[in-house]
Formats: structure tokens, C-alpha cells, sequence
């Protein structure tokens, strides 16, 4: 089956562009392009071979470079997987099925697990990143998702705030190093990424404009067969994505158990590289330490 239009393709100088930002990995990395229905999805590896796995999602936008400073606090103890999403900027290849729903997303996500061999594993996700996370943790069998990390997860608990998605305008209209640039330097408060990191964004706001987003409503945690998913999320203090506030009040009500901490001098778009050990030590200890059985429902596979 091939998608119904034909899927973007990155140029020239965002292939040299994401080879400069992964140069910024401190740490050997295995890269991995698994075969699907949908294409082919990259995956970036590190860490010991025998190390619990955990699977990472970027934000929208942006691709699994953008792990560059946290991954490899994480590979310490973890083997870390880095998937480029299907559809978005990245070295994905989306030549095959298409992606029209949350449901095609699952699938693709039910194809990398297998794809990687995993039969079980810790999942964290940022940003638009952290809703594919909550949701594909909800569908999963039960025991597939050991452990579920959400890093200032949009779409899950709260909607965005308009002056964010007012400021985010330009990004669709005049897609670029520029505009990227100016966007983040706003919501980071002047602590933007790495030029590489930038100049990989506004390049790919180019080449992948075409694209789809594919979204869709909160995830439904109130779809559960008794099973549960220990569940830490990490709030950005200074997120101008929208109120912290709200997103933690709305996750204490609807994920009984849940961890929460609140970083308070990250930004959202900062969250993934800013203070990675002290982010990065907050995860690990979650992940070593675990939950009781209470959390997110999950297992509706």
C-alpha cells in the first residue's frame, strides 16, 4: 500500500544538516532504518547492549537529534532507541501506508517495537512526542509499556496558549532558519539549541511543509482492562507552550498515582537539552525505582 500523495523528501543540505547535528552525540550511536508497511523508520542507538531498553520521541519539527545532550545521560544504564516519527522531519522514509489517524501512528509505533525486538519497554516522549507516548501507552498490550516518561506533553492535559500558537504562525508561513530561530529564541527565553540543532529545524520546515500532522483528541484514559503503566511527568516551570499549572492539575485527576516535578527554570522547547543531569538523573531514578501498581490505564491493545 503507498501513501496517497507523495511523501516529502529531505534535500541535500538537510541530509548534511542532520549529519552535523548528530555529530554533536558525545557517545557512539548504531543507526538503524527498520522496514515496514509504512516505510522506513531511523533509529539511533546507544548505550549498553544489555541495558533495560527505552524508546524516545521527539517533539514536532524537530527529529530524534534533538536528544543530543539528554541521551546520552540516559545511555549511562539504559539502551536508549532515538526514533525519527514517520510522516515528519527526519530520516524516516514514508513510502508506504498511509498515516491518517492516531491509529496508523499506533500501528507504525506496534511495527518499531517489533521491528527493534522489543517486547517490552520504557517509552518517554516530549512535547508532541509525550501525547504519541500517553496514547500508544493506553493501546499497548499489557506489559509492553514498562515505565512511561512525559516531558511537557502537549494535547494531553491542557490546550495551548493562544499567544503560543500566535507566535507559531510564522513558522507555517515562512518556514526557515529564520523563523525557527526567532520562534525558539522567544519560548527558550534566549537559550535556543544548538545552531545545529536550528539550522536542522528550519530546514526541515522546508522541506517536509507538505507534510501532515497527524493528531487527535486527548487520550482516553479511562480505557483500561485493570493494568497500569508506572507514569513520571516533568513539567517545564517557564513552558510559554501552555500552563504548567493546568497540566498538573489536570494529570493528578486523571492519573491517580502519577509523579510529578516541575523544572523551574526550563522552557518547553528547551526541556530536551537544558540541565540534561539534572533532567536526566529524575528519569533514571524513575525508571529504577518504578511505581505501584496504580497510573495510567493501560493494556487496551
Amino acid at each position: 500500500m503507498t501513501t496517497d500523495t507523495p511523501a516529502p523528501t529531505p534535500g541535500a543540505a538537510f541530509r548534511a544538516a542532520y549529519e552535523q547535528a548528530m555529530a554533536l552525540w558525545p557517545v557512539p550511536v548504531e543507526r538503524l532504518d527498520l522496514p515496514s508497511e509504512f516505510g522506513s523508520t531511523r533509529v539511533t542507538v546507544c548505550g549498553p547492549a544489555d541495558g533495560p531498553p527505552l524508546v524516545l520521541l521527539h517533539g514536532g519539527g524537530t527529529t530524534s537529534a534533538v536528544w543530543y545532550a539528554l541521551a546520552p545521560v540516559l545511555a549511562r544504564t539504559h539502551r536508549v532507541h532515538a526514533v525519527d516519527q514517520m510522516g515528519g522531519p527526519g530520516l524516516s522514509a514514508h513510502t508506504g501506508r498511509a498515516l491518517r489517524r492516531p491509529g496508523d501512528l499506533l500501528d507504525w509505533l506496534d511495527g518499531v517495537f517489533r521491528g527493534l525486538g522489543l517486547t517490552s519497554a520504557a517509552l518517554l516522549g516530549h512535547s508532541y512526542g509525550g501525547w504519541l507516548a500517553l496514547s500508544y501507552a493506553v493501546h499497548a498490550a499489557q506489559g509492553q509499556v514498562s515505565r512511561l516518561v512525559l516531558l511537557d506533553p502537549t494535547q494531553c492535559f491542557a490546550g495551548f496558549r493562544p499567544s503560543y500558537l500566535l507566535r507559531a504562525l510564522p513558522l507555517f508561513v515562512r518556514p526557515g532558519e529564520r523563523s525557527t530561530r526567532r520562534f525558539l529564541e522567544w519560548e527558550t527565553r534566549g537559550a535556543p539549541p544548538a545552531p545545529e540543532l536550528v539550522r536542522l529545524m528550519g530546514l526541515g520546515a522546508v522541506d517536509f511543509r507538505a507534510a501532515k500532522v497527524v493528531t487527535g483528541p486527548r487520550p482516553d484514559l479511562t480505557r483500561t482492562d485493570g493494568a497500569a503503566v508506572p507514569t513520571q511527568l516533568l513539567l517545564a516551570g517557564h513552558s510559554r507552550t501552555h500552563d504548567p499549572r493546568r497540566v498538573a492539575a489536570q494529570a493528578e485527576r486523571t492519573l491517580a498515582g502519577v509523579r510529578i516535578a516541575t523544572l523551574a527554570g526550563a522552557t518547553h522547547h528547551s526541556l530536551p537539552y537544558a540541565d540534561a543531569d539534572e533532567l536526566g538523573g529524575q528519569v533514571l531514578g524513575f525508571l529504577r525505582t518504578g511505581l505501584p501498581d496504580t497510573g495510567l490505564p493501560g493494556g487496551t491493545g
